[in-house]
């Protein structure tokens, strides 16, 4: 059977895609800034929630989708006797017995539709699913229902969601016990319910919310009656799919009912309807999460009409238009255009979602991790016109004096909270990102001063980068470090990246490369905290110290000679006073150790001037010695005359890549993506080096059928000694897949070294596989993985659609700032021109909306053009010919910031 794929139905992004019910694991997210968080499925499954603790629909795993019969749900019984469930989840229909029905999906941003027709019933029902901008916390669903047949059709409809109303955590902890604490009553438009107590075995608090479902047909008239719990819904021996309420037809409770202590449903039926061919009838479900002072009254006014669904529809689509307005591709591929919307929704998605409440992302409790703080960000920062630096700046409350940093994110700006658990786990590379941020930040803004903002430094009871308790350290106390003298400590912005980046530094394991501690980004390598070292991050590391080096000069180039620094600080920077022998572990942990002891629990507060050229030459320093020494150290050649770095050594001090021989003499070949990336990056990787490189990740990881480089090789074994990742099957999550964040970081390596096509093929493999649907089963976007078989999964949130934007952006067309100046410097490929020699970006800078269009007339691959000519609105710039051009911050300023411009570039 043929399967068919989706098609984007206009510029917008929408698209629509026949029968998706036969494809598994199918969903969509809904979503408001207010933490309205929503999933459907083709059947209308899925769950609604505005939190971990307030579930309003029962929490889904992707597993879930196929085997709950849990969903939303409209029924109708027609005159003659027959039960059809409008969204297709009814046992009869899963099992075929009422013959092929013709479904549709239609969705865009980010409203979702399905469309069902029932020849033999002469009906068809269509449902939009929407959760509209705004304060409150509810989903819309509008289900209208006409008659496709010549003759008159009458039935009863009847709506059915199950309402879970609890905390996640009780779907296997007290699930009984917590439905006990259940009021249930009847409204005139629908059913509420309203916990006692919120509880589990951590505590039991008050609660204050109420979870409702209420509906109107039409233009607001109430239903007849109510099923408010499943059992009397489903009836004794009956089910979801199959309910008694709906084939036996009883009554229904009236209003004003209560049950106590059942699990809820929020069952509505409505009075019996005739339609004549041609007509239809509508139906508006609200379902809600309401706070104490919000009111069902207040929510029906809003939102229960068939004239108020339809307005908030299109105000749903028009604040999604208005969000992601300011980035767009305009190549002559018109699918590609269309799938990158949805890239550049999905960092959107990661901020309001964290890395939770989707069904694949069934793990963590909300929020997001540290690493996702700043990565998304870099989206933030190439397309919204929001101000970047009060949450860049808040960010930086969550580093610790010792380098390390705070790992529970609260949802207000800057809030951090203490780890209460035994001990935290440290990720390794998370004081590396931070500056990556930063950077684009001030080539964005030009923004020099941001490096000399004041912030404090979290403090909570772990000490040492978490291999130590404060046992003095109370939650009373408070997260913020302070002085002796008990005064909160302020350092700069630039004290911050010292701190994370000199400490890991001094942080090195036996082969003085930095220790891996409880992981770095690839959270899978967690069983080697004793002696695994990961070299991927010490290169990444390297090459930051030059680049904080880069901007301390630039500060100085604008009159800045000196900043004030921590007294405890300078025992890092040891080319200013005493030095250390950077060959020698035990003198760099000596002088490590000493400085924790200076820091912890309270440091000083005393600061002292240092140079900024003085404190630029120690950074240097330092890089230049970690690039030297990984050179010597960690490249490697196999027999076959294949090269590239070693990423890591495992807990007993081992190197892991290369060539390996196992117990049965059996010859294999170590490989990781992640060791090559920060290499390329940081340009640890000599030019020769990173030939080598290219040539060895094509042989060891490209693998077309996944769509690009896989992460690693095949290990063959569960390494007990280097992370979990080892004990997956091969081929998923961090163990082999083709994992598209690192292999998008690839990309961003391949183009910053001048291996441009090589970047475009890693870029167009993933958009290719991706939008491939018979093979990747998803729709538009970017998954976290590709599986063996092909299949995108961890769908929506993943950081892979901030570095996708990044690096076609900054890399592929070359729109990059350079201290608040525009530099234009393509690496685009032949084939990224329409037929007209064009292509184009529009997107922010300056707090401009810009359109860049690239002209190539000659039709020129990468590295045979220049840019010969520059215009801006029509008007041309000087230019000198060249593969750039960089154009003055006052020129963008002079531009009205309330109307489009055009930049446009000939190529010759």
């Amino acid at each position: 059977m043929q399967i068919p794929t989706w098609s984007f139905i206009n510029d917008n992004g929408d698209f629509s895609l026949p029968n998706p019910q036969r494809t598994s694991a199918l969903y969509f997210p809904l979503v408001n800034a207010a933490g309205m968080i929503s999933v459907v499925t083709p059947l209308l499954g899925g769950d609604a929630k505005t939190g971990q603790n307030s579930f309003l629909l029962s929490p889904v795993s992707v597993e879930d989708l196929h085997i709950s019969r849990a969903s939303r749900n409209f029924w109708v019984m027609t005159a003659e006797g027959a039960v059809w469930s409008v969204m297709g989840n009814s046992a009869p229909q899963r099992a075929g017995l009422m013959g092929e029905e013709d479904v549709t999906l239609e969705a865009g941003f980010l409203w979702h539709r399905i469309t069902r027709k029932a020849a033999a019933l002469g009906l068809q029902a269509q449902m939009t699913s929407v959760v509209p901008p705004g304060a409150d916390h509810v989903e819309l669903l509008q289900i209208v229902l006409t008659n496709v047949s010549d003759h008159t059709v009458t039935f009863t409809p009847t709506a059915a969601i199950p309402l879970f109303g609890r905390s996640a955590d009780n779907l296997r902890d007290h699930r009984h016990v917590t439905s006990l604490l259940h009021r249930i009553r009847t409204h005139s438009f629908g059913v509420l319910v309203k916990p006692t107590l919120s509880f589990d075995e951590r505590g039991h608090t008050p609660n204050t919310l109420t979870y409702a479902v209420l509906g109107a047909e039409g233009d607001g008239v109430a239903p007849e009656a109510f099923f408010p719990t499943i059992e009397e819904f489903i009836g004794e021996g009956g089910a979801l799919d199959w309910p008694a309420a709906v084939r036996e037809s009883p009554l229904g409770a009236p209003v004003g009912t209560e049950r106590d202590g059942y699990e809820a449903l929020g069952g509505l039926r409505f009075r019996e309807v005739t339609l004549a061919p041609g007509e239809n009838r509508a139906y508006v479900l609200i379902l809600a999460v309401l706070g104490e002072k919000e009111t069902p009254e207040a929510l029906l006014e809003r939102y229960g009409t068939q004239r108020r669904f339809a307005e908030w529809l299109e105000q749903t689509r028009a604040d999604w238009a208005t969000r992601l307005n300011t980035f767009a591709v305009m190549t002559g591929d018109a699918r590609f255009n269309g799938w990158m919307r949805w890239v550049a929704l999905q960092p959107t998605l990661r901020r309001w979602c964290g890395n939770s409440f989707l069904p694949y992302h069934d793990y963590g409790r909300g929020g997001r991790g540290w690493r996702d703080l700043w990565q998304d960000l870099l989206a933030v920062l190439l397309t919204t016109t929001e101000d970047s630096r009060p949450a860049l700046w808040h960010n930086f409350a969550g580093v610790r004096m010792d380098g390390s940093n705070a790992t529970i994110i609260g949802t207000a700006p800057g809030e951090f909270k203490a780890d209460r658990n035994n001990i935290p786990r440290v990720w390794m590379d998370h004081g590396a990102w931070p500056l990556l941020t930063t950077l684009l930040y001030i080539n964005a803004t030009g923004d020099l001063d941001f490096l000399l903002a004041d912030q404090v430094f979290f403090q909570d009871a772990f000490t040492h980068r978490a291999q130590r308790v404060d046992s003095n350290w109370t939650p009373e106390a408070g997260n913020i470090l302070k002085t002796a003298a008990g005064v909160t400590y302020q350092g700069s912005i630039l004290e911050h990246l010292l701190v994370q980046h000199l400490t890991a530094f001094f942080n090195v394991g036996e082969h003085n490369t930095i220790r891996l501690e409880g992981a770095d980004w690839n959270d899978g390598l967690d069983m080697a905290p004793a002696r695994g070292e990961s070299v991927a991050f010490t290169a990444l590391y390297a090459g930051n110290l030059r680049e904080i080096a880069r901007l301390l000069r630039q500060l100085e180039r604008v009159g800045v000679t000196q900043t004030a620094l921590a007294v405890e600080l300078l025992a890092l920077l040891d080319t200013l006073g005493s030095s250390v022998d950077y060959d020698s572990v035990a003198d760099k942990h000596a002088r490590l150790n000493a400085y924790y002891a200076s820091v912890q629990p309270t440091l000083s507060g005393e600061k002292t001037p240092v140079s900024l050229t003085a404190l630029a030459h120690d950074l240097d320093v330092k890089a230049d010695w970690l690039t030297a020494h990984l050179r010597a150290q960690e490249w490697l050649v196999t027999p076959e005359g294949y090269g590239w770095y070693n990423g890591y050594y495992d807990n007993d001090g081992q190197r892991v890549e290369g060539e390996h021989i196992g117990q049965g003499g059996d010859r294999s070949v170590r490989m990781t993506l992640t060791g090559q990336v920060f290499a390329l990056l940081a340009g640890v990787a000599t030019e020769a080096q990173a030939t080598d490189i290219v040539r060895a990740v094509e042989h060891y990881l490209y693998d077309e059928s996944v769509g690009g480089p896989r992460l690693n090789t095949d290990f063959g074994e569960v390494l007990h000694n280097l992370g979990r990742c080892f004990g997956f099957a091969y081929g998923h999550k961090e163990n082999g897949a083709m994992f598209t964040h690192m292999a998008v970081m690839y990309a961003n390596a391949l183009y910053r070294r001048g291996f441009a096509r090589e970047g475009y093929r890693v870029l167009d493999g993933i958009y290719r596989h991706c939008q491939n649907f018979p093979v990747s089963r998803m729709y538009p976007g970017l998954p976290e993985y590709i599986t063996p078989d092909g299949r995108g999964v961890y769908t929506y949130l993943t950081g892979s659609a901030s570095w996708y934007l990044f690096t076609l952006l900054t890399e592929a067309y070359g729109v990059q700032g350079q201290t608040g100046d525009l530099r234009l410097a393509p690496r685009l490929v032949r084939e990224q021109f329409d037929e007209l020699g064009k292509t184009g970006v529009h997107t922010l800078f300056a707090g401009r909306q810009l359109d860049i269009i690239y002209s190539n007339p000659s039709n020129l691959d990468v590295g045979n053009y220049m840019i010969t000519s520059v215009m801006l609105d029509g008007a041309p710039l000087r230019v000198t010919p060249g593969p750039e051009v960089l154009i003055p911050r006052t020129h963008l300023d002079a531009l009205d910031a309330a109307a489009p411009h055009r930049i446009e570039i000939t190529l010759q």
